[in-house]
């Protein structure tokens, strides 16, 4: 008489539900550390970043090259940018300042750089740029911009840099 045994062969519910626990358990512990929300807010803030200090050495630029002078749209009232082309830059008040100069057969800029944010955070009515600059003293320029929450200031002083 032969008996046969059969063996099966496979897994069960149980250890494959175990499993995908164990990688479910993985993934958030990963996804916790990784925090995409703060690395895009970090890339986002360096891309800002990056963005005042183009506007800050087009503005020296042209401050060496017409001997010192600011470009004349800067006014002691902080105002935010109009963008290149924008058409709330010529408007008889305009709302935004035009620093069209500095794009003008692309000399120091072939455009000025747009809040990566935008048009949520900017006056996206009149084609700002989402950075405001203001004169501070004659020589003296503080250009300004919101980095969620936190407020960066770049000043040009005697054509140097100085970031608070």
């Amino acid at each position: 008489m032969s008996t046969s045994i059969k063996t099966q062969k496979g897994f069960t519910l149980i250890e494959i539900l175990i499993v995908i626990g164990i990688i479910a358990i993985l993934a958030a512990v990963v996804i916790v550390a990784i925090n995409p929300a703060r690395q895009f807010a970090q890339a986002r803030n360096a891309q800002r970043s990056s963005n005042v200090n183009t506007i800050l050495n087009a503005i020296n630029q042209y401050m060496v090259e017409n001997n010192g002078t600011l470009p004349a749209n800067i006014t002691t009232t902080a105002t935010e940018i109009c963008a290149t082309g924008g058409t709330g830059c010529a408007d008889a008040t305009p709302d935004l300042i035009d620093l069209s100069v500095l794009t003008t057969n692309e000399q120091y800029l072939v455009s000025i750089p747009v809040d990566p944010s935008c048009p949520d955070a900017c006056d996206s009515v009149n084609d700002g740029i989402g950075y405001t600059v203001v004169k501070v003293q004659t020589d003296v320029l503080l250009l300004m911009l919101l980095m969620q929450n936190l407020v960066q200031q770049s000043l040009l002083l005697d054509n140097q840099f100085y970031t608070q």
